[in-house]
């Protein structure tokens, strides 16, 4: 049977049990630490950088960071705020985002972030790269310049043999996550819809399928990311 141990988040008591994340604590406790590579069920990796916080004075990811007792965290302090906000302004420039033609708009993960924290003109200059759109599976698209290299599809997206059907390739700055021609040509319907699930972005589509739900109906059209967790207060 796991132990309880008590912990405080900016100065509030909580309460987890030992060995669970940081993240996964704080939402059982109605707070609210932003993620995009984190996703249930799968293992986490702390690539995206975006849930971290300061625990005991050190800047640690929440997602694969376990509680213990005493432990004391920021996660709303100006200097974590700002931090979150570089990580989202770097995301925009280092891809080509444009948001009122994307069909995930509404439903985006990085797009609801950036309400979030404000995001407006980014400090970084946008770079602009040269990505192709990857249209040769069966079942999706892979729009390379919404991708934010998170690792969601490579870890949650599997065959019936347990293997990858998405994974990296190319290298440094010109990286690129990509769909395995020989696993990817058999994917289901299910699978294809799943893929376009996880990812956080729209870089992931199911073909011929675009714009089913309404501009104004979408997930953070009308309540902003991190209510569900905030309201269950």
């Amino acid at each position: 049977m796991n132990q309880v141990v008590k912990f405080t988040i900016d100065g509030v008591e909580c309460m987890a049990a030992t060995g669970q994340y940081i993240v996964d604590a704080a939402k059982e406790n109605g707070i609210f630490i932003p993620t995009l590579c984190n996703y249930k069920g799968v293992k986490p990796k702390g690539s995206c950088r975006i849930c971290t916080v300061k625990v005991n004075g050190r800047l640690m990811t929440a997602c694969t960071t376990p509680v213990v007792e005493k432990m004391e965290i920021e996660n709303n302090s100006e200097e974590i705020q700002e931090l979150r906000k570089a990580i989202i302004e770097l995301l925009f420039i280092e891809g080509n985002h444009f948001c009122p033609a994307c069909e995930k708009s509404g439903s985006c993960e990085l797009q609801a972030l950036a309400y979030r924290y404000h995001m407006m003109v980014p400090r970084f200059p946008y770079s602009f790269p040269q990505r192709e759109v990857d249209a040769t599976n069966p079942k999706l698209v892979k729009d390379q310049n919404r991708c934010i290299l998170c690792k969601r599809c490579i870890r949650a997206i599997k065959d019936e043999k347990g293997r990858s059907i998405f994974a990296y390739k190319k290298r440094s700055h010109h990286v690129e996550i990509g769909i395995d021609p020989k696993i990817g040509k058999d994917l289901s319907d299910e699978t294809a819809q799943k893929a376009m699930d996880v990812c956080p972005v729209g870089a992931l589509l199911v073909r011929e399928v675009g714009f089913e739900i309404p501009i104004g109906e979408r997930k953070y059209d009308n309540e902003p990311i991190g209510s569900d967790i905030e309201n269950m207060k």
